[in-house]
């Protein structure tokens, strides 16, 4: 990375006031609002955390953390003045920015409860941050578990500024339905363009423990442990495989549903999921529609039914006719390279393969400013994994590409 790169960082976080949704959500929702406590602590290890921040919502309740200490020792806490300060100090033009502990309760199973929250994260980043709208971009979360509501605030955050919307990446229907058409529609009309973010959504509020809560106590477990074979092997299934299935099944249903055809004008941004999984994923949804060259068109494959006549055995296909289904007018890999943008922070595998997933399907983030972030040391990261890119790839990957998309030009000198 160079001092002439233009970076626009796709992944960032906005630390909320702990008590946002308990003084502002209406009344009879504040006892079940998303609210985070702060706790000092005596240091576990020699000049380790001692201040955290538990989380109160349900299937989260009880998530603990140290809290984000920047190079000062302090944390941005929300103040946008703070965060330019640290976009300069980590060589970022412009930060997108989503949700930070209330990504886990804003999309629950509950409408009324998910959408009050939403409106109210809305409005409070509409007054604290519009006037920084040039440099920072948040993101405006829309819950889906009402399709007319989720119009409604898309509509009214269009009108607020914003250039993007988060949606979840567990949605509570699937994006292959056209029930949500409505959704794309309002995107569509609006400009608004529709991000995802890794561990969005299914969340039930009778559910004490979510997912990823118990994978993180899983780990919890693990590290407090000696490490055994099992446990080295978990781990690998659970971050190199069970990791990439929300994010692909994600754009298998968008683009097998017709959404990336019909919506052209449409960009689906996927965040904190890295992206070495995307070329394997390409891959392999063009070859679900592809008959090989020597493969037998006339293979039938099944069971076969004796109390059923020859001729009529349902259970019996030719098999490879299938791959002559598809019935959109481009390939999978041509939609993921013409719509989708697949957000990293470290990872030179997916930089390698640029020219298998397509150039602009690839776009940086430094998880600002969380801990497993690059921030405070993404200028030398990308200096260590660009090594070799040509610079005009470089540029589109870091901030062209994205830049572009929404809208922001470079910051001039």
């Amino acid at each position: 990375m160079t001092t002439q790169d233009f970076v626009v960082s796709a992944d960032g976080h906005l630390l909320e006031p702990v008590d946002l949704f308990k003084t502002r959500l209406p009344k009879h929702l504040r006892d079940r609002a998303v609210w985070e406590e702060d706790f000092e602590i005596e240091p576990f290890v020699e000049g380790g955390a001692t201040h955290f921040r538990r989380l109160h919502t349900a299937g989260y309740e009880g998530w603990t953390i140290s809290r984000y200490r920047q190079t000062s020792g302090r944390t941005p806490e929300g103040d946008p003045e703070l965060i330019l300060e640290d976009m300069a100090s980590d060589g970022v033009d412009v930060q997108v920015m989503h949700p930070n502990l209330s990504l886990f309760g804003l999309y629950s199973d509950d409408h009324e409860l998910s959408i009050a929250h939403a409106r109210v994260y809305n409005d409070y980043v509409h007054e604290r941050f519009s006037p920084y709208f040039d440099r920072i971009c948040p993101t405006a979360p829309i819950p889906l578990s009402d399709v007319g509501d989720a119009v409604t605030e898309i509509e009214r955050v269009a009108d607020a500024g914003f250039r993007t919307v988060l949606l979840p990446a567990t949605p509570p229907r699937s994006y292959y339905t056209r029930d949500l058409d409505p959704v794309w529609d309002a995107l569509s009309a609006t400009g608004l363009q529709p991000f995802f973010h890794t561990q969005t959504g299914g969340v039930s509020v009778n559910d004490t423990e979510a997912t990823t809560l118990k994978v993180v106590l899983e780990n919890a477990a693990q590290v407090n442990q000696p490490m055994t074979e099992r446990a080295a092997a978990k781990r690998m299934v659970t971050q190199a495989v069970y990791s990439t299935l929300a994010p692909s099944q994600l754009i298998c249903q968008l683009i097998g549903g017709g959404v990336a055809e019909r919506y052209p004008d449409l960009h689906f941004s996927l965040i904190e999921f890295n992206a070495h999984w995307l070329a394997s994923l390409v891959g392999g949804m063009d070859k679900c529609w592809v008959t090989g060259i020597g493969q037998d068109a006339d293979w039938w494959l099944g069971k076969w039914d004796d109390t059923r006549p020859m001729d009529d055995q349902p259970d019996m296909a030719q098999l490879f006719r299938l791959n002559e289904k598809w019935p959109y007018a481009l390939k999978p890999s041509e939609y993921v390279q013409r719509q989708f943008h697949v957000q990293f922070q470290d990872d030179p595998v997916a930089i390698a393969c640029r020219h298998i997933t397509g150039l602009s399907t690839l776009v940086w983030g430094n998880d600002y400013p969380h801990a497993e972030g690059t921030f405070r040391g993404s200028q030398e990261l990308n200096a260590q994994q660009f090594a070799g890119v040509p610079d005009d790839e470089r540029k589109a990957i870091l901030g062209g590409t994205l830049g572009n998309l929404l809208g922001f030009a470079p910051v001039p000198a």
